[in-house]
C-alpha cells in the first residue's frame, strides 16, 4: 500500500488546523502559566511569608510541607486533565483532519 502524498503547505492553512493549534496552544499555555505560578509560589513563600509556611498542622507536618506536597498532587492532576482534553477534543479533531486529508491526496492521485 503507498502512502498517498499530502499537500502539507495547503494542509498547514487549513482552517480545521489553524483551529485545532490555536485552542491547544491556549489550553496548553493556561496549564503552564498555572503551573509556574503554583510552582514558584513555594519558594516565594518560604522566602517571604516564613511565618505561614511553619505554623504546625499537626505533629511535625506543617504547612510549608504539605504545600510542598500538593506540588505533586498539582503536577498530576495537570497531567489528567491535559490527557483527558487531549483524547476528548484534541485527537478526535486531529484524526478528522487526517482522515481529510488522505481522502483529498488519495482522489488527487
Amino acid at each position: 500500500m503507498t502512502t498517498p502524498n499530502i499537500d502539507w503547505a495547503r494542509a498547514g492553512q487549513d482552517p480545521r488546523f489553524l483551529e485545532l493549534v490555536a485552542k491547544k496552544r491556549k489550553f496548553l499555555f493556561s496549564l503552564m502559566a498555572f503551573s509556574v505560578v503554583f510552582y514558584f509560589l513555594l519558594p516565594l513563600g518560604a522566602a517571604y511569608a516564613p511565618g505561614l509556611w511553619a505554623t504546625k498542622i499537626f505533629g511535625v507536618v506543617n504547612f510549608g510541607l504539605l504545600f510542598a506536597i500538593s506540588q505533586f498532587v498539582v503536577a498530576w492532576s495537570i497531567a489528567f486533565i491535559y490527557t483527558r482534553r487531549a483524547n476528548r477534543e484534541f485527537d478526535a479533531a486531529s484524526e478528522a483532519l487526517k482522515r481529510d486529508l488522505l481522502a483529498q491526496a488519495a482522489q488527487r492521485a
